[in-house]
């Protein structure tokens, strides 16, 4: 399978997910103009990967973002449901949020997604600059 990257833009984050690896990043801002077009290839992605991983492998999903608007919430929020389904089904997925010790948003953003996930773990980590 191929690798997915993105470079961030103004409007975008940056996105890289190395099927290899088994690491999937996304860092940065997110309030594209066309969010469904942005995030559609993304989507599609997650989904193939998904469905070709094998239960021996672990995979790890990084982000980091500065900020997103609430239509990017819930498009995280569809992607972490994907993952938390794939968990409930024997795949080993963990989930890594990073957020700036002082941006309160992105602590309470990740909280948020936390508390609706049933099976994916879900870490919140402080970043101390």
């Amino acid at each position: 399978m191929n690798n997915l990257i993105i470079e961030a833009t103004k409007y975008t984050p940056y996105i890289r997910f190395d099927a290899d690896k088994d690491i999937l990043e996304i860092r940065g801002e997110s309030y594209p103009e066309n969010l469904a077009d942005f995030y559609r290839p993304v989507s599609e992605w997650i989904t193939s990967y998904l469905a070709q991983l094998s239960q021996e492998r672990k995979v790890t999903v990084n982000i980091e973002m500065v900020y997103f608007n609430s239509n990017s919430s819930k498009t995280f929020m569809g992607l972490f449901d994907l993952l938390d389904k794939a968990v409930s089904e024997g795949k080993h997925i963990v989930v890594n949020w990073y957020y700036d010790q002082e941006n309160d948003m992105a602590m309470e953003n990740g909280e948020d997604f936390k508390e609706d996930l049933v099976s994916l773990e879900f870490n919140l980590i402080q970043i101390q600059k």
